[in-house]
């Protein structure tokens, strides 16, 4: 059963949309032409030119949106996919829209006016879309909006499922308590929620508590119970959800996916997939090209000083395991002797590493020698943020004693990564890295990219732990 409140926030919600598509495209012209912010070189076209486009502008926009599901339930939903989602579907209804005025060339629409609407929008949109979020948050934390669960299991996945929902107030889901196959545990207490019956009565307790929701965590071994629960189900229009024996299995962005009908249980996945995918790599290759720009005399000379010093080439060619365990080559400039390794065989550098050149203490203590890996970003081997790339023979001996290791490759490899701004590089403590690592992989986002590349910035180049 649905709460009175839904609807009305979901109404509140379009209207308004609505408000700030309309008002923007508004804005926009009056920007553009009247504000004096902006020379204009053209005959200023007259208003109404622009209020034509009014209502196809807001439909284009509003079908966008629900097309990118910005109005299912913002319950248990991370603020950050409400706002990527934004960001996309402004920019894919900027483009239709672009296409579309291109059609009519009788109307001379200004490209600017579309360029300001789409920042006047997106912004907008972010700050209402914000501001509504929290205004759920907090009545749900007052008890206003709320969904009430039954948990059908008290086992360990039910006891799981209980302590998640007490973790996120602000999702409004209020537990009324469980339901299991053990006559034993009728009235005891489990999270602080009493065991309230037995599971083949659960059509009887979802009538009597009001349930929203019933959330069945029942283990693999139970198929028996779970039959006879769903059967006693038939006639009741309550949400059920699922909560699949496999947690202990499950790894980064484990999920459910949709094969024509079928679902399909993820362990794991990368994140980067879509328009994730197309968001990080247009980053990669714009920022990559910008930094070899800047650095590019910086560089040469370091090149030369590197041929001055030693003999041998000036850069240094490792093999590193990337993406999917691809093995590319990584660019860095030479730091150490020609045969560096002739004789300690593959290891990692140590302090006062007595290998070093003079000039290869300074480049791999402020990080110079990593310049030409702005080269394996743009050949797609590398990203600008990601877990920092090992050698093959590294990988074959961690992935048996590290556990987890190997989900470190379901990203790209990165010149500077969340572990690295937080002081766990070189030769530190492996498990931390690993941690770190994976606490990137499982948040990504374009905003986490962005936070990480200010802090490596920030922090500057220089870093204790670099040999």
């Amino acid at each position: 059963m649905l709460k009175k409140y839904s609807q009305l926030f979901l109404s509140a919600l379009i209207i308004s949309d609505s408000l700030v598509i309309l008002s923007s495209w508004v804005g926009a012209y009056y920007i553009c032409f009247h504000s004096g912010w902006i020379p204009v070189s053209q005959t200023i076209p007259p208003v109404e030119q622009y209020l034509n486009l009014l209502i196809p502008v807001w439909v284009l926009f509003l079908v966008n949106f629900k097309i990118v599901g910005l109005y299912q339930p913002l319950r248990g939903k991370s603020p950050w996919v409400d706002y990527y989602n934004i960001i996309k579907a402004n920019t894919v209804a900027v483009l239709i829209l672009s296409a579309l005025l291109f059609f009519y060339p009788e109307y001379n629409y200004s490209r600017m006016v579309v360029g300001i609407f789409w920042v006047l929008a997106t912004s907008l949109l972010v700050g209402s879309h914000s501001a509504i979020r929290n205004i759920l948050m907090m009545l749900r934390r007052r008890g206003k909006n709320l969904r009430y669960v039954l948990i059908a299991g008290a086992g360990a996945l039910g006891r799981e499922v209980a302590q998640r929902i007490d973790l996120h107030p602000e999702m409004g889901l209020k537990i009324v308590g469980f339901l299991t196959h053990h006559k034993k545990k009728i009235g005891r207490m489990i999270e602080g929620y009493p065991v309230l019956g037995l599971l083949e009565d659960v059509s009887e307790h979802i009538k009597k508590q009001g349930v929203d929701k019933l959330f069945i965590t029942l283990p693999m071994k139970s198929q028996d119970h779970l039959e006879r629960v769903l059967f006693n189900l038939e006639e009741e229009s309550v949400d059920i959800k699922v909560v699949p024996d496999v947690l202990q299995y499950m790894g980064l962005n484990g999920g459910v996916d949709n094969l024509d009908g079928l679902p399909i249980i993820n362990l794991t996945e990368s994140p980067l997939y879509g328009w994730n995918l197309v968001f990080k790599r247009t980053t990669d290759i714009i920022i990559s090209l910008t930094a070899l720009l800047l650095f590019s005399p910086l560089m040469i000379v370091i090149a030369l000083l590197i041929k001055i010093e030693s003999r041998g080439s000036v850069f240094f060619v490792q093999e590193r395991v990337g993406l999917d365990k691809k093995i590319f080559k990584m660019y860095k400039f030479r730091s150490m002797g020609m045969e560096a390794e002739s004789q300690s065989g593959p290891v990692w550098t140590k302090e006062n590493d007595e290998r070093r050149t003079r000039l290869g203490i300074l480049l791999r203590k402020t990080s110079l020698d990593e310049l030409p890996q702005f080269f394996n970003v743009l050949l797609g081997d590398m990203s600008l943020v990601g877990p920092r790339p090992e050698r093959p023979v590294f990988v074959e001996d961690f992935k048996k004693s590290v556990p987890h290791y190997m989900l470190r490759l379901k990203m790209k490899a990165g010149i500077t990564g969340w572990a690295q701004v937080n002081g766990w590089r070189g030769n530190t403590c492996l498990e931390k890295r690993i941690e770190y690592d994976l606490y990137y992989i499982k948040h990504w986002s374009w905003f986490f990219d962005m936070k990480i590349l200010m802090k490596t910035l920030w922090n500057g180049f220089l870093n204790r732990h670099a040999y």
